[in-house]
């Protein structure tokens, strides 16, 4: 177990995945946590975060004392080594001139030998900074282990070897030796064990549920994505029989969607406990006529909430009433409700079953709070999930209702699903599918003049989206080879009636978003 302390950084989660990717559970944590949570995790070792503030400034952000005298090692980087430097009497001031991008790191003398730097001979590479402040004079009981040209103090410790602190961020790619330092401190430094794999998840995660559970029944809002399919499998392994799957069928799916949900999680793995409700036309009825897409997502939600409630109701005519609300949250969606900065803008909103009303009166089972997207996979892997569900795509809870930009009409709901599925087919045909984080077409609600069969045509335009990304909070459009586009362009154009040209969104997030709407 490592806490890591979060002051801002733009980097925190990577330092938590660099920790996890080597099998080493980690936590992240707000700078002003209380300490007593910290004593009751009984870390291995602590790990300050980077951050925009300045230590000697009058608001910087410090944690309480307490959390900086635990008997365990620590690890500060950037920000959290400023901050460790000042609480033992170094002197940081800010620099002559701002650092920010690649840097060569060069150990002092004996600082090779050092336990941060084991294995590497020497070589410590090119590292990253990113720095506003200088190190100006170490505390007493510190030393110098590293330097760069503009970095005297590159890295440094104490001399017991119990406090570590990088001016560079070792969690970024661009630092070349960073993993393997990041590594070192975990083993050689912490002594903590590389034991936290996605199996031993699942059996803790299962006496959770249980612990939680009990005998009581267990209802799941089942989209048929990744997060709402491996929580719904993780309890129902760990209470079977006590959880009912609700799979609501909006009329927004992807072409033959409902079908595939039901065939491979219906009767294969959920039996019984499976719900599968056709709500399309109640959804699309509520939804003739709306074209803004803040209140296309207000009218899904409502919606389903509504279909829910009766599902989750008649389910209770076959088993007890349910009290618990099972929810695929993931750790992002906790580290940033917690976060240094607080909650971030909304940009959009979201539609999820936690828009459940307070009268259902249902508490929440949430076993995926603890992690990544990429370690949801991994455990549904471990549950025997489809590999072909597992690594599907992301897709929006309001559905097709975003990605068609107008009013929803039935005709162009079908049009859409056809490019759709013409666009994925021709991605897994030229086996890039895995490579691509997400794609997606949009019908837009424009016409455009066109020629096909010597005819003037004046219809609608189709725009194809794809985009790679670690974990959604940014993008860039995927680089296809020329032959897959003009492949999709021509199917789509020949093959969906009413589209007579194709379009491709090069946009990264930011600027845009990765949903047209």
């Amino acid at each position: 177990m490592i806490t890591i302390l979060d002051f801002g950084s733009q980097y925190t989660q990577l330092i938590a995945r660099r920790v996890r990717e080597a099998n080493v559970y980690c936590e992240i944590h707000p700078y002003n946590v209380d300490p007593a949570i910290i004593a009751e995790l009984a870390p291995e070792g602590v790990i300050l975060s980077g951050g925009p503030s300045s230590v000697y400034d009058d608001d910087a952000p410090k944690p309480a004392a307490a959390a900086l005298s635990l008997d365990v090692p620590y690890l500060g980087i950037c920000y959290g080594m400023g901050l460790l430097a000042h609480d033992a009497g170094g002197h940081v001031a800010r620099a002559a001139q701002r650092e920010y991008g690649p840097a060569t790191l060069v150990a002092n003398n004996g600082g090779s030998s050092d336990a941060l730097f084991n294995g590497l001979e020497g070589n410590l590479g090119q590292v990253w900074m990113s720095r506003a402040d200088r190190l100006e004079q170490l505390p007493a009981g510190w030393q110098a282990i590293a330097s760069s040209d503009n970095s005297p103090y590159a890295a440094i410790r104490t001399a017991d070897g119990r406090r570590y602190g990088l001016q560079f961020h070792p969690e970024v790619v661009h630092s070349q030796r960073g993993r393997t330092m990041l590594e070192n401190f975990l083993f050689k430094v912490c002594g903590a064990k590389a034991d936290w794999t996605p199996a031993s998840f699942v059996d803790a995660a299962c006496e959770r549920i249980r612990e939680q559970v009990g005998s009581r029944q267990v209802v799941c809002g089942l989209s048929g994505g990744v997060d709402s399919t491996v929580t719904a499998a993780l309890i129902e392994k760990a209470v079977p029989g006590q959880l009912t799957c609700v799979f609501v069928d909006n009329g927004l799916l992807r072409l033959n969607e409902a079908e595939q949900v039901c065939r491979e999680l219906g009767e294969p793995f959920f039996g019984d406990d499976f719900v599968h409700v056709d709500s399309t036309d109640l959804f699309l009825d509520a939804l003739a006529g709306v074209s803004d897409p803040e209140q296309k997502r207000k009218i899904i939600g409502r919606t389903f909430i509504e279909v829910f409630d009766e599902a989750a109701k008649s389910a209770e005519r076959t088993k007890p009433h349910a009290e618990l609300l099972a929810q695929g949250t993931l750790y992002p969606d906790v580290i940033e409700s917690v976060s240094v900065k607080g909650p971030s803008a909304t940009i959009k909103s979201h539609h999820n079953v936690g828009g459940l009303p307070a009268h259902m009166n249902l508490e929440l089972v949430e076993p995926l709070r603890e992690l990544f997207k990429d370690e949801v996979r991994a455990v549904g892997a471990v549950l025997g999930l489809p590999h072909e569900l597992l690594w599907r795509h992301p897709f929006p809870g309001p559905g097709l209702a975003v990605r068609l930009l107008g009013d929803i009409v039935r005709e162009d709901l079908a049009m859409l699903r056809e490019a759709d599925a013409i666009f994925i087919e021709e991605i897994r045909r030229a086996d890039l599918y895995d490579k691509i984080w997400q794609a997606f077409a949009v019908l837009l609600p424009i016409r455009t003049v066109g020629v096909q069969g010597d005819y003037r045509t004046y219809d609608r335009v189709v725009a194809l989206r794809a985009i790679t990304s670690e974990d959604g909070m940014t993008a860039d459009w995927f680089r296809f080879p020329d032959e897959v586009l003009a492949r999709s362009s021509a199917r789509i154009a020949n093959e969906v009636s009413g589209v007579s040209r194709v379009v491709y969104d090069i946009s990264s997030k930011p600027p845009a978003t990765v949903e047209w709407e």
